[in-house]
């Protein structure tokens, strides 16, 4: 990771909001909420698991046994770590769950209400959320994944952020994710015949993201043949073999084969996709962006080229990998990704030597270690001291 590495990530003001946010809500719960809501290990192997489907065995306080007041200082929480736009974004996702109701009587039945409803999301914090300590949090259930790594109270790590939709195509007015995948219909719509060969890198798209729910992107990832619980829709070894990822051979059509029009439509979309990091980013986010080189930056397409049909796209720069995915359902349930290709959940920040949790954590030992510790053994009492002492008494 180079020196300026650890700049991108500061966010002083978001990470103490959170700290008093978190403590805040901790004093709220109960002994079963708070147990069920910390998981003390910083280093659990839970902390990385941030699959979007529903699973049985979510850890964390689910939104259901909060009561309004908790409920509102855990979507505080939320709030805090993201810009406006992404924020509202996730209240529609939640919201899609009572929409999904009338898609999916038939198939759920009696637990129609307790499976689709915008109150089984999940919140976790793993580690100390405490002053000059390293501790994250996740909030967490279908199609939403927000995880934040604080480190020191002074950085703060936002990826991965996975978001989906489902419904997509539908009579209503949630959209939530419209700009995360219409942009890219767009610019492919800008693609003349040529670019287009190139951009679509095969016919067939990923059952799901290519780099899966992998805690750290590897050197080459393969997806899955199908995506978890929805056999409907299966791919071949073939299809994954044309549809890998390599971080040393980027697949796509590279940003400087494309006009202007076209990167102005490409670079709204990596925007897009960067409003999900803290507005306290927004700065750092905007230069990073202002100085990525257009040789750095590749969009590859995989499947139908319209709606209503299984698609995918990825957008790989040096730093940022980009995946959204909507094959299912006939291409009406999208995942949406963004990546920090090192530095997930903090990976490459907190595996330097100045990271060391151990030595973020030397300010709290020496409050409660004393300079020079008294010695109370009354052996090194000189032996007229004694004397005199006794003789006094008697």
């Amino acid at each position: 990771m180079p020196d300026e590495y650890p700049n991108a990530f500061e966010a002083p003001l978001t990470a103490s909001r959170l700290v008093f946010t978190a403590i805040g809500l901790l004093d709220t719960f109960t002994a079963e909420q708070r147990s069920a809501a910390v998981i003390p290990d910083f280093e659990d192997p839970r902390r990385t698991d941030w699959d979007i489907i529903p699973k049985p065995d979510r850890t964390g306080v689910s939104l259901h046994l909060l009561d309004r007041h908790q409920k509102v200082l855990a979507w505080d929480l939320v709030r805090m770590c993201l810009p406006l736009r992404a924020f509202t974004k996730v209240l529609a996702i939640t919201q899609l769950e009572t929409v999904l109701r009338d898609f999916e009587q038939e198939l759920l039945g009696p637990a129609l209400q307790a499976w689709r409803t915008p109150d089984s999301y999940f919140l976790t914090i793993f580690g100390r959320p405490g002053f000059e300590d390293t501790w994250s949090l996740r909030f967490l259930g279908h199609h939403v994944c927000v995880n934040i790594t604080v480190v020191r109270e002074r950085w703060v790590i936002a990826t991965p952020m996975a978001l989906g939709a489902q419904p997509v195509l539908y009579d209503g007015v949630l959209h939530p994710l419209r700009d995360d995948e219409g942009l890219a219909f767009d610019l492919l719509g800008e693609l003349n015949d040529a670019q287009r060969s190139t951009a679509i890198i095969h016919p067939v798209a990923p059952a799901d993201f290519v780099t899966r729910q992998v805690p750290h992107i590897g050197e080459v990832e393969y997806g899955d043949l199908y995506d978890l619980g929805m056999l409907q829709y299966r791919i071949t070894d073939a299809d994954r073999e044309a549809t890998k990822f390599e971080r040393a051979r980027p697949r796509g059509l590279c940003e400087t084969e494309m006009n202007s029009a076209q990167r102005d439509i490409l670079r709204s979309l990596l925007s897009c996709y960067l409003d999900r990091l803290p507005e306290e980013f927004r700065p750092a986010s905007e230069n990073w962006l202002k100085n990525l080189a257009t040789d750095d930056v590749h969009f590859a397409w995989a499947g139908a080229t319209v709606r209503g049909q299984a698609h995918y796209f990825r957008i790989q720069t040096p730093r940022f990998l980009i995946e959204a995915v909507n094959s299912v359902n006939n291409g009406n349930h999208l995942h949406t990704v963004l990546r920090d290709l090192d530095n997930d959940f903090g990976k490459s920040m907190l595996e330097r030597p100045e990271f060391d949790r151990s030595v973020l954590r030397e300010h709290l030992t020496t409050r409660t270690t004393s300079s020079i510790p008294y010695e109370s053994d009354h052996s090194q009492i000189p032996e007229s001291s004694t004397t005199t002492s006794k003789e006094t008494r008697s």
